[in-house]
């Protein structure tokens, strides 16, 4: 794997890869790297001929009062898993390298990204859809990989890909879970054994509002009830949202059709998790 910390150094061995007829296939990470990042991975191996994986923590998509400062960080061990893998490049910049000094220029998806996640974190999604604009112009891939956990982010990206004309395929990949139901995500590295627990809640609320789905229940009404039902039964747990949108436009739907998805937020604790189905 070779690793470098410049646009530069990235974007001539893309180029270079490109040139010789490669595909490529971008996997773009925050590191603290989980089986979820993995999974990834081997889909893009699966079906590009290169992959080209990014560690950085990106500092405009974390508010103020954020965690930015503790997000989990362990970069040889992300190095090593990333190399066991089959990772061709890694991209690993500074946020100078990223930032530099006077830039002023934002993209941002208007009409998405004050959505879900965007209406609790505002600004998150500019950050987000900034940074992905500049990892595509530089890495330029055929395809960029990305987790199901993130339904939100999923939907701003495919807006942008359109939007701006990027030639490349947004690939979503299954959410992967723990043996009790918990999305894998970094940020679960924060809970200690009692929230850790508690925050089984989420997958609970939204497995009960599918299973009441699948029996023919469709009114919204009734379902995020029962989802918030059990909510009330993790006192300690402070629910975010719950809602049945639209998986494209994020907007809340007036029946439950198969394609919607269901998507919740919430905090254990100090610790925001997300999860979500499509029915």
């Amino acid at each position: 794997m070779k690793a470098c910390s410049t646009i530069e150094e990235i974007r001539g061995l893309c180029l270079s890869a490109r040139r010789s007829g490669k595909r490529l296939g971008f996997v773009p990470t925050m590191g603290a790297l989980h089986e979820g990042h993995l999974s990834l991975v081997r889909a893009a191996k699966a079906n590009c001929d290169v992959v080209v994986a990014s560690i950085f923590v990106n500092p405009t998509q974390f508010g103020p009062t954020e965690d930015l400062a503790k997000y989990p960080r362990d970069f040889e061990r992300d190095c090593a898993l990333l190399e066991k893998e089959g990772v061709g490049f890694l991209f690993a910049p500074s946020a100078n390298e990223m930032y530099p000094w006077g830039s002023v220029t934002w993209v941002t998806v208007e009409g998405l990204s004050e959505k879900l996640d965007g209406k609790s974190r505002p600004g998150h999604f500019r950050g987000v859809s900034t940074v992905l604009a500049k990892l595509f112009h530089v890495i330029e891939p055929d395809a960029a990989f990305f987790g199901q956990k993130d339904a939100a982010q999923l939907a701003v990206i495919r807006r942008m890909v359109r939007d701006l004309n990027f030639p490349i395929e947004i690939v979503a990949c299954p959410i992967v879970r723990e043996k009790d139901g918990v999305a894998m995500s970094s940020r679960n590295a924060y809970l200690d054994a009692e929230r850790r627990t508690r925050a089984t809640v989420l997958y609970r609320s939204i497995t009960r509002i599918r299973q009441l789905w699948e029996s023919g229940e469709n009114s919204p009404q009734s379902l995020l009830a029962a989802g918030r039902a059990e909510f009330e039964k993790e006192k300690s747990v402070r629910l975010d949202y719950l809602e049945i949108v639209d998986p494209d436009n994020l907007d809340p739907l007036e029946r439950a059709e198969k394609g919607a998805l269901v998507a919740v937020a919430a905090f254990v604790g100090t610790t925001r998790l997300i999860d979500n189905i499509v029915l």
